[in-house]
């Protein structure tokens, strides 16, 4: 199948394809180019946890958290 690549660089995917793929509005597709061909496949889609991993910034290592954590616990 052909694609015309339009003049703001965007193509529009064969519906053909589109049902094939499950492909749906939104999308998030990877590209790249892989010896001379262009190649789109479906992102992974991170779960919540993934998403916001890493946020915070505690500024505690784990060791530490853990002793404020245990010594909380043998004071009660």
């Amino acid at each position: 199948m052909k694609m015309t690549v339009t003049n703001k660089w965007q193509v529009t995917i064969p519906k053909p394809l589109r049902k094939q793929l499950g492909l749906r509005p939104g999308q998030v597709l990877d590209v790249k180019a892989e010896r001379g061909h262009l190649v789109a496949t479906k992102a992974v889609e991170l779960d919540s946890v993934e998403r916001v991993y890493g946020i915070l910034r505690l500024g505690h290592s784990t060791d530490r958290m853990l002793t404020t954590l245990r010594g909380k616990a043998d004071a009660v």
